[in-house]
């Protein structure tokens, strides 16, 4: 009875066992999948307020731009207060928002009376106008090094050409002169070609040939610094990337791990034709998506200030070879890469190199973006410091008048005491002292 008791449980445990065994499995694997060594795709964005206030700064930059670029296109650069929101309204400004933006940022705008009309102009100020030469000198000084950008750029590109609208309107950040289609590409023509496509009728630009010397990334540079003063293991740094996590982002064990064995994955330069490899397999997928990267990182290490929107990226995806989610794939490199919604209500998407920046401010400043950052210290500044500084000028003036007329008051009243003693002895001296008896100076009395 006892044996067919246990043979009886055995036949019916067994299955029991199996059920339980394959829903640990199946809660393992769930588990061991949460905790896998790649990074997840969907992450959360988390703030970075130094690069928020950045923006805020710029959002602010963008429209005294936009309005002092109005003005410039006015006969004598000036604008008719009475005027003001009628052409405002073409850059997006509404109905009385114009007057009382002006009165913002007084050192930028000057509102005057005209001595003639009578009524109220808008002008630049002083300090405006010479931020707007320094800008433009800078411009005109590092044209070689916009060579420089703007073949490094058609290299990355697969064909080695891309069209000439999409450079023209990132043209600002990688620090490309208006004109750029004259003083830079038809100017160079060992360098660039200009030519019009049959299928599309767009104006391309093609590089005439590639430089090896010139295919050196910007992170293969700061690979070796790191190496050099840090000392780092060539094995760990030979294919990593400067890794700086915002505040409050979450690292977990298993995170970690995963960012430290894709910091060692291997990939192929951004600057290298990959049109003959096989990319079907799963090591090239993940060796494609770690050179997207890479492209994006010498992006914006080819730009002013290290920094462009999003939707400017966009046009050179296909070009490039870069995700079609360019957001999501921005967010899964947090460390790399910082995306701010601020500026436009929230409809642009500034990607920002955080390995470039700390604390809001560019470590390797340009003269180019020295003389940018000039007009945003005029916007930041208080218009109680300007009425202080026109109170100022003011001061001086007044004094400088009083001084003036006190001078040439004494002048004329020396001038008339000299004309007055001429001949006479004792000159200079007071006529209360001379006898009234004497005939002194009868000659002039005749």
């Amino acid at each position: 009875m006892l044996v067919f008791i246990v043979a009886l449980s055995t036949k019916f445990l067994k299955p029991t066992t199996t059920m339980i065994t394959t829903k640990a499995m199946a809660f393992l694997h769930r588990r061991g999948k949460s905790q896998s060594t790649s990074i997840p795709k969907k992450q959360q964005r988390v703030r970075d307020h130094g690069f928020d206030n950045y923006m805020e700064v710029e959002k602010k930059t963008r429209k005294v731009i936009k309005f002092y670029s109005l003005i410039l296109s006015q006969h004598n650069q000036t604008l008719p207060v009475s005027r003001l929101d009628t052409i405002a309204r073409r850059i997006g400004f509404k109905q009385y928002e114009a007057g009382a933006f002006i009165l913002k940022f007084p050192h930028i705008f000057q509102v005057y009376e005209h001595p003639v009309q009578r009524i109220l102009y808008c002008r630049l100020t002083r300090k405006a106008f010479q931020q707007m030469d320094q800008e433009h000198d800078a411009l005109l000084a590092q044209i070689p090094d916009a060579v420089t950008r703007l073949r490094k750029l058609l290299m990355m590109s697969n064909t080695g050409r891309l069209r000439l609208e999409h450079v023209r309107i990132a043209r600002a950040e990688f620090g490309l002169p208006d004109d750029f289609e004259f003083s830079v590409i038809l100017k160079h023509p060992n360098f660039f070609r200009l030519f019009d496509a049959e299928e599309t009728r767009n104006k391309y630009i093609e590089i005439v040939e590639r430089d090896a010397n010139m295919a050196f990334c910007a992170i293969e540079g700061v690979r070796e610094r790191e190496y050099r003063e840090k000392g780092i293991d060539a094995e760990d740094v030979r294919f990593s990337f400067i890794v700086n996590f915002p505040p409050g982002f979450k690292i977990g064990k298993y995170y970690r791990i995963a960012v430290w064995k894709w910091q060692r994955l291997p990939y192929w330069s951004p600057y290298e034709d990959v049109s003959g490899y096989d990319l079907r397999s799963l090591e090239a997928q993940k060796r494609m998506e770690k050179r997207a990267v890479a492209t994006i990182h010498e992006l914006l290490s080819l730009t002013v200030e290290k920094k462009i929107t999003l939707e400017r990226i966009a046009h050179f995806r296909m070009s490039m070879n870069l995700p079609k989610k360019l957001k999501e794939f921005l967010l899964q490199h947090q460390g790399i890469f910082y995306i701010s919604t601020r500026g436009n209500q929230g409809k642009l998407h500034t990607v920002f190199l955080r390995e470039a920046y700390r604390k809001g401010e560019l470590l390797e400043p340009n003269s180019l973006y020295t003389a940018r950052r000039k007009l945003a210290e005029l916007v930041l500044l208080s218009p109680r410091k300007a009425n202080v500084d026109r109170e100022l000028v003011s001061y001086r003036r007044d004094t400088e008048d009083d001084e003036m007329g006190r001078v040439r008051r004494e002048s004329a009243e020396d001038d008339f005491v000299g004309i007055g003693n001429v001949g006479r002895p004792g000159e200079g001296e007071d006529e209360s002292n001379l006898d009234p008896d004497s005939d002194v100076g009868s000659d002039y009395t005749d």
